[in-house]
């Protein structure tokens, strides 16, 4: 059966001004007929008439081409992209954001143009877009996310081009054109992990680390810490810097793996925290001090950032061993405040509970942490659960002070655990 007639009026931009066209079906042929340009007296109503005549025309079958013993041909030569693309461009920027323009600029300028610059449309092929692919990738300078932004670049184009029937298809279009783009590592420490990240700290790390995660603290406030705050017989810590205006401190239940923890580094560090008080008298008593250059300091955030990705390297080496996915590096101070809310979640606690040992005066966030850890928890197996599961006992809180909160003290049942066995 013989294909309707049926057409359209197409508008292309050029330097003259806008050129009009007739794209249309007739006896199952696709027909391209160039009307002319503004100047010459051809607007978007004209041309619209002259689509219905030719219809017309090609309904009762008395259409023919213009010329009929030729296919009927532009009116100019097909382009070289180098022409078509500047065309597009500068057609477009003025209605681009200042950074728009920069970024399009940078990608015809710096990759499009100095491969594809003297080809004609037509012969940019996908074989050829693949060749220009592979060859960024083998340059290294762009990073394979960067040059999927080239090449759409390059799609966006074509297909202007393709709309003016320059070309048949758009040969950079679709998912098999562009570069493989690794997954990106999580930006957090998952429970499994955990006690590798431990191990993998130096002596004056591993308290900080242990408290990050066993605490749920922010690094500042970690740092800040003194002797004072910290009660090792109710396993307590009272946080005086709160970040939020929940109030002035809050006091956050210490699990039986930290409260070790903390014990055995009070011990260790008597001495070094002796010399910083002979030196600061009256200045308090810090939980966590380095020695650096012969001097004895307060830790701070920033050196605990540091010091924190090299326990990362180390911690990865175990966990290669394992055969347990690698700690990201984009992992920071901050990130282990994820994997507290995971541990607390995992262990059955109620998210308006741990929001609060958090100081967060909005239970979303630890919600959010709560049905992922539910979830991800039932699908470990091997290494990854023995490591997981070694982590939950580091992280149980004792005995007595977990029967507390479940007979009316500051936690209560929670209702989820239920519905979760598995994590009671």
């Amino acid at each position: 059966m013989a294909r309707r007639s049926t057409g359209q009026v197409v508008t292309r931009k050029t330097k003259r001004g806008p050129v009009y066209a007739l794209r249309f079906y007739a006896g199952g042929e696709r027909q391209y007929v160039t009307l002319g340009t503004a100047d010459e007296g051809w607007n978007q109503r004209k041309a619209e008439d002259e689509l219905a005549a030719a219809m017309a025309a090609v309904r009762a079958g008395t259409w023919q081409p213009a010329e009929p013993t030729a296919p009927v041909q532009r009116a100019t030569a097909e382009p070289t992209f180098h022409e078509f693309a500047s065309e597009w461009f500068e057609a477009n920027r003025h209605g681009w954001a200042e950074r728009t323009v920069d970024d399009y600029r940078w990608a015809l300028e710096h990759h499009l143009l100095p491969h594809f610059a003297k080809h004609r449309l037509s012969a940019i092929t996908i074989e050829e877009v693949d060749r220009f692919r592979a060859v960024k990738l083998r340059e290294g300078k762009l990073a394979p996310a960067q040059v999927n932004k080239v090449l759409k670049r390059l799609s966006q184009i074509l297909e202007v081009a393709e709309e003016y029937d320059y070309i048949v298809r758009n040969p950079a279009r679709g998912k098999r054109r562009r570069a493989k783009v690794a997954k990106a590592q999580r930006s957090w420490v998952e429970p499994e992990q955990a006690l590798s990240l431990l191990d993998g700290a130096s002596v004056y790390m591993r308290p900080v680390v242990a408290t990050l995660l066993g605490a749920g603290l922010r690094v500042s406030e970690a740092v800040s810490l003194d002797w004072g705050d910290i009660n090792l017989a109710t396993g307590t810590i009272r946080v005086g810097r709160a970040k939020t205006d929940a109030g002035s401190f809050r006091e956050v239940d210490l699990p039986g793996g930290l409260v070790d923890e903390l014990a055995e580094w009070k011990m260790r560090g008597a001495d070094m925290l002796g010399e910083w008080k002979a030196e600061h008298p009256g200045d308090g008593e810090p939980v966590f001090l380095s020695a650096h250059a012969g001097r004895i300091r307060r830790q701070s955030a920033a050196n605990v950032a540091r010091r924190l990705k090299t326990a990362i390297r180390h911690a990865n080496r175990q966990l290669g061993k394992l055969g347990i996915e690698p700690v990201s590096e984009r992992v920071t101070p901050h990130s282990l405040r994820r994997t507290y809310a995971s541990l607390r979640a995992a262990s059955g606690d109620d998210p308006v509970y741990i929001a609060e040992q958090l100081g967060h005066t909005d239970p979303r966030f630890t919600l959010t942490v709560y049905t992922k850890a539910v979830k991800r928890r039932a699908k470990l197996s091997g290494a990854y659960l023995a490591e997981y599961e070694k982590a939950l006992a580091w992280a149980a809180l004792p005995t007595a002070e977990r029967a507390l909160m479940g007979t009316g003290g500051k936690q209560s049942t929670p209702q989820f655990v239920e519905h979760s066995p598995h994590l009671a």
